[in-house]
């Protein structure tokens, strides 16, 4: 049987690494940048997608026959 202590103990926090710098970061509504830990990286990370670095690579299409 578990303890009225044990029930009001807030959940543990859900730690991740950081997609741009790999630092600890607190994934929560807490941390309005999550998944990252700073705006910094964020912002890294939106430049990144609009200067199209985040490509899929897929093969040329093939040309029309017509």
């Amino acid at each position: 049987m578990t303890s009225p202590s044990n029930l009001t103990d807030a959940p543990p926090r859900r730690m991740v690494p950081c997609p741009n710098c790999k630092a600890p970061a607190l994934f929560s509504p807490e941390n309005t940048y999550r998944p990252f830990c700073s705006a910094r990286c964020q912002g890294h990370d939106f430049g990144a997608w609009a200067n199209e670095a985040y490509r899929v690579g897929a093969p040329p299409p093939e040309p029309d026959l017509e």
